[in-house]
């Protein structure tokens, strides 16, 4: 999926009331709580991290987050204010004078549901699940028709790239490296699959440059979970044939091509080497929201930490994150290659 340009998604998502919180707070040091060894900051305390989100009214917008144990509240007039716990769900935010009280409500999973903040009730908004929902809304059923239609189409003409094709099988590149690879199920923005076999490859100096990074983070107890890299074309237009116009900016123009097509972007996250789970991020992969920007200051202490640890160590090793989507590492040289249209059967024909 294409990244989301921040003022295009403001734009188009207003209805959701989308706001993107920047900057940084301070906090005062959790009673009880500490970062283990290497840096890692403990988790929210699950009381507190229930209340963690968006939430919005149809003329405001809050943003609830933790740092340091302590909870934070930005929007709807509050500036990163800390919030002092008065009871189990009430709370006050101290940056004015008299304090702005805020009374959480729970739903019958005990997760927040609203909040009411002065006399206004903003509600919880899981933003980037409702654009999904809409997107699938528009979705042309027949698959099989839309897959025919996108490999009969033929990718724009470019120069002769500088560099052949060189793809690389990631999941022999390192044994930290793992796959999971949503286009090939229907665990994707989308709704159903758009391989025919679940894979990932990358152009040879990038798949290199993913081994050293997988290799630096095994130091620190992490592997790398693939959820995409080298994409056909055609998917490509698939994502733009089965996407409602309205919603294109959510998608690659198939008349560029992307940096996927090249070999030479990829989708990822970490997993813990231990447990084999992945860790949580500030927001779900493909999530079409502010949370999945890679500076957005949301979630918890501990969620930004593991995302700015991925972030440097793709860096280290000449990959470039896209602003809008914490996942998304460009590799250097992407602009050398050229679109390509190898499906993945026809990859794995070829090995």
């Amino acid at each position: 999926m294409l990244g989301l340009a921040k003022t295009v998604l403001s734009i188009l998502v207003l209805s959701a009331g989308v706001g993107i919180a920047t900057g940084s707070a301070a906090a005062d040091t959790p009673l009880g709580s500490t970062a283990d060894a290497a840096g890692l900051p403990p988790d929210a305390p699950s009381e507190l991290k229930r209340l963690i989100g968006e939430y919005r009214s149809p003329d405001a917008q809050l943003t609830i987050y933790e740092t340091g144990g302590q909870l934070f509240a930005d929007g709807f007039g509050l500036q990163h204010a800390q919030l002092r716990r008065l009871a189990a769900t009430r709370f006050s935010a101290q940056d004015k004078r008299p304090p702005t009280g805020l009374k959480f409500e729970l739903d019958r999973d005990r997760q927040a549901s609203a909040v009411v903040v002065g006399g206004s009730r903003l509600q919880f908004r899981d933003i980037g699940r409702e654009v999904e929902e809409k997107i699938r809304a528009g979705v042309k059923a027949d698959s099989g028709r839309l897959r025919a239609a996108a490999l009969a189409a033929k990718p724009p003409r470019e120069p002769n790239p500088k560099r052949p094709f060189d793809l690389v099988d990631l999941a022999s590149v390192d044994s930290g490296i793992k796959l999971d690879i949503r286009y090939a199920t229907s665990n994707n923005f989308i709704g159903f699959p758009l391989y025919e076999r679940p894979g990932a490859y990358l152009q040879r100096p990038a798949a290199v440059a993913l081994g050293r990074v997988a290799r630096a983070l095994a130091s620190r107890g992490y592997g790398l979970l693939i959820h995409d890299a080298y994409r056909p074309w055609f998917v490509t237009k698939m994502f733009w044939d089965a996407t409602p116009e309205s919603d294109h900016v959510f998608v690659a123009d198939p008349s560029q091509g992307s940096r996927h097509n090249r070999g030479c972007a990829v989708d990822l996250t970490l997993y813990d080497l231990k447990s084999g789970r992945a860790v949580e991020m500030t927001g779900r992969y493909d999530e079409m929201s502010p949370r999945s920007y890679a500076d957005y200051v949301g979630g918890t202490s501990r969620q930004r930490w593991l995302r700015e640890l991925l972030r440097s160590q793709m860096e280290a090793q000449g990959f470039a994150v896209y602003a809008e989507e914490w996942w998304h590492f460009d590799y250097k040289d992407w602009s050398d290659y050229a679109i390509g249209t190898a499906t993945f059967t026809e990859l794995r024909a070829a090995s």
